[in-house]
């Protein structure tokens, strides 16, 4: 984005009295909202030129770029202005939590009862991410417990050799259940190969998240093509 561009973009935004502008922080593959933080001009200008989040700190009243001391960074996929140019929404692919507490959101109080939980967006999408989601905690938990009897346990004891070899013969075996014409056959084969490829992303430390950033990047990119 050239300087031309940026100085044009900030002439249509509207700071408040404290050369503030809200920026809420949104991850661009599960569509979760994960910060409302505050920059100023020249954040604004940092953030579109080298395309990661740089904030105003209204407490230490300083510039921070997001994952400077962390490394939990945020890229920025995508930026939009609201209706009247006095908010922005940030789309971002993270590297590691997006709040200091070690939470993937710093939205995680839920101010009502268990009673009220449920899953928002649409149903689909919405059930499919909220199971990858759970499923890779379970992993992730069963790894730093390692209790007996698990068969998760057992992979990560056995190592990666172990974790690649499932994962080839999973293959396998949901190739052959497509070639059967089996939609049975195929639902828990295909099943069966998405947990040990979550279970070789936790051993390897690469998040879900980018690998469907990715897929995302793939998917617009396509969108640009046609």
């Amino acid at each position: 984005m050239t300087e031309t561009e940026i100085t044009a973009i900030l002439s249509q935004l509207k700071f408040d009295d404290q050369g503030l502008i809200p920026a809420i922080v949104q991850d661009a593959v599960t569509g979760r909202v994960l910060t409302l933080a505050y920059m100023n001009r020249e954040a604004v200008r940092r953030s579109l030129t080298e395309r990661q989040t740089w904030f105003w700190s209204r407490s230490r009243q300083k510039m921070w770029h997001k994952g400077e001391t962390s490394g939990n960074t945020q890229e920025i996929l995508r930026a939009e202005s609201d209706c009247d140019g006095d908010a922005l929404l940030v789309y971002v692919q993270k590297q590691g939590p997006a709040c200091h507490t070690g939470n993937d959101s710093c939205f995680f109080n839920n101010l009502f009862g268990a009673e009220f939980q449920t899953d928002f967006g649409p149903p689909g999408e919405q059930r499919f991410l909220t199971t990858i989601e759970r499923l890779v905690e379970v992993i992730k938990t069963r790894k730093a417990e390692m209790p007996e009897g698990s068969y998760t346990t057992y992979l990560f004891s056995k190592g990666l050799d172990k974790i690649l070899k499932k994962i080839g013969e999973e293959s396998a075996e949901t190739i052959i259940a497509a070639k059967n014409q089996s939609k049975s056959e195929l639902t828990l084969e295909s099943a069966d190969l998405l947990y040990h490829l979550l279970v070789l992303f936790v051993n390897q430390g690469l998040d879900v998240e980018t690998v469907l950033a990715e897929l995302e990047k793939r998917a617009q990119k396509r969108k640009t093509e046609s």
